[in-house]
């Protein structure tokens, strides 16, 4: 089984390996699209973190898996994923970037534009802005990001769109900091952010019965098939197509 990771999979995958490999994704994009409201943020100020988006090219990292394994990894990356329904998990194919360049069939986990917490393109100020002062269970936003800007490095990747939001949140950190009251620029973004959450609270009322029964399925969903593998019962290879 391969696992292919674009965002803190690629260094933090939490899970055991035999083999990984730079891999391209053709047809998705990775992109600050997802407000965290669990690991980097909470529902009253919500961070963003990464999801794969239609269009474009992503390379990152994909992870081969045992066949003694892949049951209970499986089973591990749904409780981690699939924790409200944002992300949809899919069979992919990645182009690994060695020898030969072969093509693989990977599990991994795409963006759901039509829940809540899709929250879109966004200009790069507004993702400073917002992962700036966000933090979750799993720690800061900031954090968060900047480390997969620097396992991105380490693999000679580049992002130009993450490393601009990134730096621009560092400047932001490190400005506050400083500063007693908060910039003309930074108070604008920040009335920009209010306006954006009050439209997303609305667009989450209006979302319809039938996309909230799906999300809710996929939860419970993979809550059942963490139960199965824990028992040692049988479990679908995708869950969620």
């Amino acid at each position: 089984m391969w696992v292919f990771g674009y965002g803190s999979l690629m260094w933090n995958p939490g899970f055991a390996f035999v083999n990984r490999s730079i891999a391209r994704l053709n047809g998705y994009h990775r992109a600050l699209c997802i407000h965290s409201t669990h690991y980097r943020g909470t529902l009253k100020y919500p961070g963003l973190v990464f999801g794969l988006d239609r269009g474009g090219v992503c390379d990152g990292v994909a992870f081969e898996v045992s066949a003694e394994d892949a049951a209970r990894v499986l089973s591990a990356l749904r409780t981690r994923e699939l924790i409200y329904g944002v992300y949809r998990e899919a069979r992919v194919a990645v182009t690994l970037m060695t020898p030969g360049h072969p093509v693989v069939s990977a599990i991994t986990y795409i963006a759901e534009r039509a829940h809540p917490n899709y929250a879109g393109p966004l200009p790069a100020a507004r993702k400073a802005a917002t992962v700036r002062g966000a933090t979750g269970k799993a720690g800061t936003n900031l954090t968060y990001v900047m480390n997969t800007l620097a396992h991105l490095q380490k693999l000679s990747l580049r992002d130009r769109d993450i490393e601009r939001a990134g730096l621009m949140a560092s400047a932001f950190t490190l400005r506050g900091s400083n500063a007693k009251a908060e910039p003309a620029r930074e108070a604008a973004l920040s009335a920009a952010w209010r306006t954006q959450a009050g439209r997303r609270q609305s667009a989450a009322r209006a979302s319809t019965l039938s996309d909230q029964r799906r999300f809710q399925h996929r939860v419970i969903l993979a809550r059942w098939v963490s139960s199965q593998t824990k028992t040692g019962g049988k479990i679908p290879p995708v869950i969620d197509r």
